[in-house]
């Protein structure tokens, strides 16, 4: 397990609340940060494909601690994981399950392959190595491709799994439920309050299931997530490997940012944090690039 500081770990081991995590992944994305800065490093060092290796086992690890500390929250308060107030906007209009959707990994790949096979494409044409993504051989194009076709089955099979647990808060027990509490309500007689207490627990005995069904769903779609970050750095060579992960950071990390300034700028304070009016003026132009980059 990669290193991580002592206060990350304080903030899960003991069944952390929602802004214990909150403070967890603001720790997580501050190292992710520095992986980032290493992984660049790496990317124009002559370091050997054990050295290059090792980082990448690294930065992976610390995919993997992230996915380990967002389980045990979960058990503690699943609706926070799949909606977390922590993230922007931005970022919240495009999860899929409470977090990016697997099959995404794939886009950002090829997306970073042929921005690379383009900027590099007259030394590949000479048959010149550049190591890079743009540099993948027939044989790692097949095996991505079969594993995409994988992937894209198992998101289907969980959104499936999430759709038909959605449709189970409509159910006869539910529908039953809201149909006495709004009795209850509109009778507004005596022994109210002895009333809404029977009421409440029944409300929280039926959401039970609801929010247990919510985890499990939740932790094969992380468990996707994961495997698929796996998968694609297991078929790439070492130094292709450095490549992907640091266009996943980059992805992330700026889409966060960017989600934030999108939020400050609209007064959207409570989602992504506060930042202040010199930040927000001074990230005016970021935001109108911004714009542009999301709408192409």
């Amino acid at each position: 397990m990669s290193e991580v500081p002592c206060d990350c770990n304080r903030t899960t081991e003991n069944g952390a609340e929602t802004e214990s995590f909150h403070q967890f992944f603001e720790c997580w994305i501050s190292e992710q940060n520095q992986h980032l800065k290493e992984l660049l490093v790496a990317e124009s060092s002559q370091l050997t494909g054990e050295e290059l290796q090792a980082l990448s086992e690294k930065v992976v690890e610390h995919y993997e601690y992230y996915y380990k500390a967002k389980s045990r929250c979960a058990k503690q308060d699943v609706l926070a994981m799949l909606s977390p107030p922590w993230m922007s906007s931005l970022e919240e209009a495009f999860l899929w399950i409470g977090g990016w959707r697997p099959s995404m990994a794939f886009h950002l790949l090829y997306s970073k392959s042929g921005l690379q096979f383009e900027a590099r494409f007259n030394e590949l044409i000479q048959g010149l190595k550049t190591h890079d993504l743009g540099d993948l051989s027939a044989s790692q194009i097949a095996e991505l491709d079969e594993m995409q076709r994988r992937t894209i089955s198992e998101e289907r099979e969980i959104t499936d799994l999430m759709a038909s647990h959605q449709e189970t808060l409509a159910d006869a027990s539910m529908v039953e439920l809201s149909h006495v509490a709004s009795e209850m309500i509109r009778g507004n007689e005596g022994g109210e309050v002895e009333e809404s207490k029977v009421i409440e627990e029944k409300v929280e005995s039926a959401l039970v299931p609801k929010e247990k069904g919510l985890e499990k769903i939740l932790q094969k779609a992380d468990e996707l997530r994961l495997g698929t970050v796996k998968g694609i750095v297991n078929v790439l060579t070492p130094k292709q490997a450095i490549h992907f992960l640091i266009a996943a950071a980059e992805l992330h990390l700026r889409l966060h940012e960017w989600g934030k300034k999108i939020d400050a700028r609209k007064g959207n304070l409570g989602t992504a944090g506060e930042v202040s009016n010199s930040q927000v003026e001074k990230s005016k132009e970021d935001v109108i690039r911004i714009a542009f980059f999301l709408v192409g």
